[in-house]
């Protein structure tokens, strides 16, 4: 959005992109726990779903409905976005059965879902045409969301070790363990750096200042996954909070690249994450 906005744009169409977008994550979250609650009853037994305070039905209803309610006005202001919209529903739908059968496919999986996201902020704020989406720094903004976020989710898996090994997950470290994991999450560091760094130039001291804080916040769990002696899901915590950061972190930077003037926008944003991230109730899930 902060890449397809111009000056002349309408605040009030802008704004109700926006809501939809940042309820999107949450109605999606809610949707994909419906089918994993063979593993959640182990690795995060305190969610109300798993103690049956509420039904996968209802959830599933309540989800289904709030996506596609914020996916309204999002094909609104741009009608090639109903593309967008059905495809990241129905990934949602279908993005367990490809996490529990195939060790490979869950970090891309989850991540191409996301990735839609940008594509259609882009569309919903410039109302152009398809051909609008050959456009060199959404390219680069796409591989940067694609890879951040698979590795939040690869390294996410991290916590669930046991329980998804116990009810039938291939995820990649239940067939290759930690250290392959860690590595592999390496890669992803590597490309959404290059990334990045192709992206979001010097020129904007700012926004770069933020890049690398978000890189050195993204080293920072790495190392520590890798150096930990003890390799099991309670010394996850730290290394998937700071995939989460580092994800954050780039998207603001890329905001602040292209818009310099949200910076009070961005820092509270991201302050705001970082309150819902200190006040959550279990602190061994992210």
């Amino acid at each position: 959005m902060a890449l397809a906005w111009q000056n002349g744009n309408n605040v009030l169409l802008f704004i109700l992109a926006f809501i939809p977008f940042f309820l999107g994550y949450g109605f999606g979250q809610a949707l994909t726990d419906c089918f994993q609650t063979d593993t959640d009853s182990i690795s995060a037994s305190y969610r109300p779903l798993v103690k049956k305070e509420i039904s996968p039905r209802s959830l599933i209803i309540v989800s289904l409905s709030g996506l596609t309610a914020i996916g309204i006005p999002i094909i609104l202001l741009n009608p090639n976005n109903i593309l967008f919209c059905m495809l990241s529903i129905l990934g949602l739908a279908t993005y367990t059965f490809f996490k529990k059968n195939f060790w490979m496919a869950g970090p891309f999986y989850n991540g191409w879902i996301v990735m839609l996201l940008p594509v259609m902020g882009f569309l919903a704020t410039n109302g152009k045409s398809l051909s609008s989406l050959l456009n060199q720094q959404l390219l680069l903004l796409c591989i940067v969301t694609l890879f951040s976020y698979a590795n939040f989710v690869l390294m996410g898996y991290l916590k669930d070790i046991s329980a998804d090994r116990k009810t039938g997950y291939h995820t990649f470290p239940v067939v290759f363990g930690w250290n392959k994991t860690v590595w592999l999450a390496d890669l992803f560091l590597v490309l959404f750096s290059i990334g990045i760094l192709s992206l979001v130039e010097p020129e904007n001291p700012i926004a770069f200042s933020v890049v690398i804080l978000a890189l050195l916040v993204a080293l920072s769990g790495q190392l520590k996954a890798h150096l930990t002696k003890t390799k099991t899901e309670e010394n996850a915590a730290y290394p998937i909070i700071s995939t989460v950061r580092t994800f954050i972190l780039l998207h603001c930077a890329v905001a602040l690249y292209f818009q310099p003037a949200w910076i009070w926008f961005c820092l509270l944003f991201y302050g705001a994450f970082e309150l819902v991230l200190f006040s959550r109730p279990e602190k061994n899930q992210i």
